[in-house]
């Protein structure tokens, strides 16, 4: 039997650590681990067009299936294609390994064609970034590596030269066994109790939550009937918390809608769920705040904590919840109900309704039906820009929906690319990318992939030949719209030439018809809508600066968006507040 090399010792480890496919687009450096995979049974090479779709779909599949998944890009520009990718995964948490193919080891630190530094230029965006130049170091490295993305929870880079990874494997290599699923963190009796005397003491509770009560729901939803606590969100909590939850007071932020502004700020104590909220401007400061958090590195760092508690939401609330004593007064609650469903009230129609003669079509309708079509089940990936205010309006949760994005990286371009990560743990399920014109066309050529491997991921792109969400930072800054504009072809063409279901829809009356034949066919399908470019919106409580800056700016403006399914859902919850 054949001496195994490097590469295959690498592409043997990875395997065994669950990982199925390695995404990547081939070069020099790399030939010698694709030569491994082509000859492994247990893990395919997923060929993309670009390194940054490579980590995008990597980053995708880790979210998805909650397990390691993996990308490689060859030595210099190849893995520097994958930073941006690598950037998004890392900051949401998703367990990805990268492979950063390197030149001849004997050509470092000598000014080598395509020579770049991958030990230094991934510091920022992983958990662990090492370089394997001695066959002795494998495979406790890897196996470093591999601990290192999955415990923690985001980014490992290996990076490997070439003729390195062509030599042979150390004979009496020790592979121990692999971590491949993180534990639940408990906090400690003494925060447990504090936080009970807190709640206890308080009359006005809010929950705010995040990303990190994944697998919390009936926790969150038992402790909030216990204190009588109203229930807001984060974008990234959208997913977790919002279905089946008659607390619900809707979502804070730059998107946010209902009232869960007031909630958090109108409150006595706000416990903050797993959430690493970045907009702190939205967040109170003058109020008793707490905040849960599995990542010590998160407590504290966006507001003043009167107490910080290092412990997964789930299992904390899980030993929090039979201490506490149990609240009767459901005043606060029943007022941040009201308050809700009357905030949604006034808008929840407002490009929703009598849309039939309106061309360009509003983008809010869009969503209104894409959500009505998608299965029960379906993963939305969506672009960064107003489609994060379309979903985070228009997408109903339910506890088997996944909606996946660059919530905490910010990235352009990512719809498509996850949508490709998405579709390939799962051939059968239901995968749409909700892309603008400006993301979808910034990585346009992995539309390819899609056909290549004939990935049934079907593509809304929301096409209003500007880059949206730009163009209202410009319109809050007082500035006119400058640059913004996008001379687009038409999509549904350019699909159609390129092998796969393409249809344009200009008009309201096409849209559900085309909707329903691109979900019905059975390979890759782009649906182009020609949307509003007037169609934008601010957030719920907006500063007297960003008034003055939309004075400032002769744009024409939609000030109110609707908010899909989301007042019905406030108008139930009503009907169990008591009358008087």
């Amino acid at each position: 039997m054949a001496k195994q090399n490097l590469a295959e010792q690498f592409v043997d480890i990875l395997a065994r650590a669950g990982v199925k496919r390695l995404y990547g687009v081939v070069g020099d450096s790399l030939n010698p681990v694709v030569d491994a995979i082509r000859r492994n049974s247990a893990i395919d090479w997923i060929h993309v067009r670009h390194e940054e779709t490579a980590a995008f779909a990597a980053g995708a599949e880790a979210q998805v299936t909650g397990s390691l998944a993996a990308c490689a890009g060859s030595c210099g520009p190849g893995n520097l294609h994958l930073i941006n990718g690598l950037y998004d995964a890392h900051r949401s948490m998703a367990p990805v390994l990268a492979l950063a193919s390197h030149i001849p080891s004997g050509e470092i630190g000598l000014g080598y064609f395509q020579e770049t530094h991958p030990e230094l230029l991934f510091q920022e965006c992983s958990h662990y970034n090492e370089m394997i130049s001695n066959p002795e170091q494998m495979p406790r490295l890897l196996q470093t590596a591999i601990q290192h993305a999955i415990g923690r929870g985001g980014v490992s880079v290996v990076s490997m030269p070439g003729d390195v990874a062509s030599k042979p494997a150390p004979e009496k290599s020790v592979e121990h066994a692999l971590v491949t699923a993180r534990p639940t963190v408990r906090p400690g009796d003494d925060e447990i109790d504090k936080l009970c005397r807190m709640v206890d003491k308080a009359k006005r509770v809010t929950l705010f939550c995040g990303s990190g009560t994944a697998g919390a729901h009936a926790e969150v939803m038992e402790f909030a009937e216990r204190i009588k606590s109203p229930v807001g969100h984060a974008l990234r909590g959208k997913e977790w918390i919002q279905y089946d939850n008659p607390y619900d007071v809707g979502m804070s932020g730059l998107l946010g809608y209902g009232a869960a502004y007031e909630a958090t700020h109108e409150c006595d104590l706000l416990i903050l769920l797993g959430t690493d909220f970045p907009y702190n401007a939205f967040l109170p400061d003058d109020v008793k705040i707490v905040q849960v958090d599995v990542r010590p590195e998160h407590l504290g760092r966006r507001s003043k904590l009167d107490l910080a508690v290092w412990g997964d939401v789930r299992e904390t609330l899980r030993c929090l919840t039979p201490r506490v004593k149990p609240k009767s007064d459901r005043t606060f609650l029943d007022r941040m109900l009201k308050k809700h469903a009357n905030a949604l009230e006034g808008v929840v129609k407002a490009y929703t309704r009598k849309v039939e003669k309106h061309v360009p079509i509003h983008p809010e309708y869009v969503a209104s039906v894409l959500d009505e079509m998608a299965d029960d089940d379906a993963v939305f990936t969506v672009d960064t820009g107003m489609n994060n205010v379309w979903a985070a309006r228009y997408l109903t949760p339910n506890g088997k929906r996944r909606v996946i994005g660059s919530f905490s990286h910010g990235s352009m371009a990512n719809a498509l690319p996850q949508a490709i990560g998405a579709q390939f743990t799962d051939l059968n399920r239901q995968v749409v990318a909700m892309a603008g014109d400006g993301g979808f066309s910034m990585l346009m050529g992995d539309f390819l992939t899609l056909v290549q491997y004939d990935l049934p991921v079907k593509v809304v792109l929301f096409n209003n030949s500007s880059l949206g969400m730009v163009e209202l930072e410009m319109l809050v800054a007082g500035l006119p719209s400058y640059g913004t504009t996008n001379k687009n072809p038409d999509f549904a063409a350019i699909a159609r030439a390129a092998g796969a279901y393409g249809v344009r829809v200009e008009k309201p009356k096409q849209l559900q018809g085309a909707l329903k034949d691109a979900f019905k066919h059975k390979g890759p399908a782009l649906v182009d809508v020609v949307t509003d470019p007037s169609a934008l919106s601010i957030p719920p409580k907006i500063s007297a600066d960003m008034v003055t800056g939309f004075a400032l700016s002769a744009s024409k403006i939609v000030l109110d968006g609707g908010v899909g399914r989301m007042l019905q859902m406030a108008r139930s919850n009503l009907r169990n507040v008591p009358r008087p």
